[in-house]
């Protein structure tokens, strides 16, 4: 029987320890055997986390023997006690699998265990991630990441897929989607994080000598906008308006107008009842294609896949369209 040990830090998550405790506990042969032994273990008996303290029954000996150890995330910036990161490296150097759901990578890449590794983390961490652990390739739009014996997952959810993918690679796609399916949840999901990760409004400088021009760009978004017609209405030659946009607005004219035009087709996609035809056009991109193709490259999914994990229940009208400004 494989042994999944879930490593309990103080303040954990609760979802992230829960979610892949129940998944392999439900995890079922065709015969009806269990595959998976499932253990909490944890540096001290009590563990505090918000609301409630968690009493475990295994101290990190319990890591020794582990087939599996799963690292979740916890609400807690101070690194983990010197025990457990030499716990965590005696077991990679043993070859035990080790994968963690959402912040635990920082327990991971504190332990030395993501150096020169690709890794994710939820979408809103791992700019610091990688600014904390520059040997660490983050991967900022994957769901998860897997190095054979290192796995990391995004947001608690992904913790889930990551899950369902060792079950299938450990015993195959049949028990996967069995799990899957006590679960309620799908065996793959399409895309990566980038889909659930919201795109901020394009910045607006206050105040700026741009301002009027980036008002003008958001009334004129279904339009043909060049970068020689940004710098006219600017008075600028192209190369100085490039340079001062991006001066001004820390990115490129066309990589504005590219977020503001991707930020159009979700609202559209999220809140209207339009043909992906029409929202392409609405829109600003100059076909079906071109649309599909650059909606997938940025959210990392395509547009009928994310209207249907994101549509509003009551459609709303296309003139409730909020500018396209940052507060």
């Amino acid at each position: 029987m494989h042994t999944v040990a879930i490593l309990v830090l103080d303040n954990v998550v609760p979802f992230d320890m829960a979610a892949p405790f129940q998944m392999f506990s439900w995890t079922r042969l065709p015969d009806g055997r269990r595959p998976y032994r499932v253990r909490l273990c944890a540096e001290s008996p009590e563990v505090p986390t918000e609301g409630f303290a968690l009493r475990i029954d295994r101290g990190l000996d319990g890591l020794a023997d582990a087939d599996t150890i799963i690292v979740p995330g916890r609400d807690d910036t101070e690194p983990p006690s010197a025990a457990v990161l030499e716990a965590l490296r005696e077991a990679a150097r043993a070859g035990t699998r080790i994968a963690s759901v959402c912040a635990g990578a920082f327990v991971l890449a504190e332990a030395g265990l993501l150096d020169g590794l690709r890794a994710t983390t939820h979408w809103m961490a791992t700019g610091e991630l990688a600014r904390r652990f520059p040997e660490v390739q983050v991967e900022p739009d994957v769901l998860y990441v897997d190095n054979g014996r290192i796995l990391t997952s995004a947001g608690a959810a992904a913790g889930l897929d990551m899950c369902l993918h060792m079950i299938r690679r450990d015993l195959g796609s049949a028990v996967a989607a069995d799990t899957a399916r006590m679960s309620v949840v799908p065996l793959e999901r399409e895309g990566g994080q980038a889909q659930f990760i919201v795109h901020e409004h394009p910045p607006v400088p206050r105040g700026s000598a741009l301002e009027p021009l980036l008002e003008w760009i958001e009334d004129n978004l279904a339009g043909e906008i060049t970068l020689g017609a940004m710098a006219g209405r600017s008075g600028m030659s192209e190369r100085t308006f490039s340079r001062r946009f991006r001066e001004q607005t820390g990115t490129t004219p066309l990589q504005w107008l590219l977020r503001a035009r991707v930020r159009r087709a979700q609202y559209l996609l999220e809140n209207s009842d339009h043909p992906i035809e029409r929202i392409a056009r609405q829109s600003g991109f100059g076909s079906p294609t071109a649309f599909r193709e650059r909606f997938r490259r940025v959210v990392g999914t395509t547009p009928q896949s994310y209207r249907s994990a994101f549509q509003a229940k009551a459609p709303l009208g296309v003139d409730s369209f909020p500018a396209v400004r940052a507060s």
